[in-house]
C-alpha cells in the first residue's frame, strides 16, 4: 500500500516534489509509520523505484535479430512500467536517482552485453552505448513528447532503433 502510494505520486510529482506527507496521505496512514519501515525519502524511492528491466535471454535470440528485440522489449517496458517512468523523469535531475539507473542498466544491460560482443574488456561502453540509446527514444517519447518521436509507430521505432542497438551489442 505504501509502495503504490509512493510510485503514484513519485510518478506524478517527482521526486525533489513528492514528500512523505503527501506518500502516507494517499496510502491513508500516518507518516510516522511511512518513517518507520523506510527510514528515509531515499529509502522509500529507492524501494519503490526498484526495477527488473527484465530483458529476455538475448543470448539464445538469433543474432541478428538482437536489436530489434531489445528496441522491442524497452518500448513495452517504457509503456507498462511505472517503476521505468519515475526512474526516467527524476533521474535527470537528481543524482541519487541517476546514481541508481547508472546502476540498474549496468548490472542488467552489462552481463548480455559482454556474452553478445565477445570482448568483456568492452561490455562496459558498449552496454552503455545500448542504455543511452533506448534512454534518449523513452526520453524524447515519453517525457519531452518530441512530435516527430511521439508520431512514430512501434514498428517504425524498432527499425531505427534495432540497427543501432545491433551495431553496439554484436559488432
Amino acid at each position: 500500500m505504501i509502495l503504490t502510494a509512493a510510485r503514484e505520486r513519485f510518478a506524478a510529482d517527482g521526486y525533489e516534489k513528492a514528500t512523505i506527507r503527501a506518500i502516507a496521505a494517499d496510502a491513508e496512514i500516518d507518516p510516522s509509520m511511512v518513517m518507520r519501515y523506510f527510514g528515509s525519502k531515499d529509502k522509500l524511492f529507492a524501494a519503490a523505484a526498484e526495477v527488473d528491466l527484465r530483458l529476455p535471454d538475448l543470448t539464445a535470440l538469433p543474432r541478428e535479430t538482437v536489436g530489434a528485440a531489445l528496441a522491442a522489449h524497452f518500448l513495452d517496458r517504457w509503456e507498462e512500467d511505472e517503476g521505468m517512468m519515475i526512474l526516467l523523469r527524476t533521474g535527470v535531475t537528481n543524482e541519487v536517482v541517476a546514481e541508481r539507473m547508472r546502476g540498474i542498466f549496468a548490472a542488467q544491460l552489462g552481463p548480455p552485453a559482454a556474452a553478445l560482443c565477445g570482448d568483456p574488456a568492452q561490455a562496459p561502453a558498449r552496454a552503455g552505448l545500448a542504455a543511452s540509446q533506448v534512454l534518449g527514444m523513452a526520453l524524447c517519447r515519453y517525457v519531452l513528447r518530441l512530435p516527430p518521436v511521439v508520431a512514430l509507430s512501434r514498428e517504425e521505432i524498432v527499425h531505427w532503433l534495432g540497427p543501432t542497438l545491433q551495431r553496439y551489442l554484436t559488432e
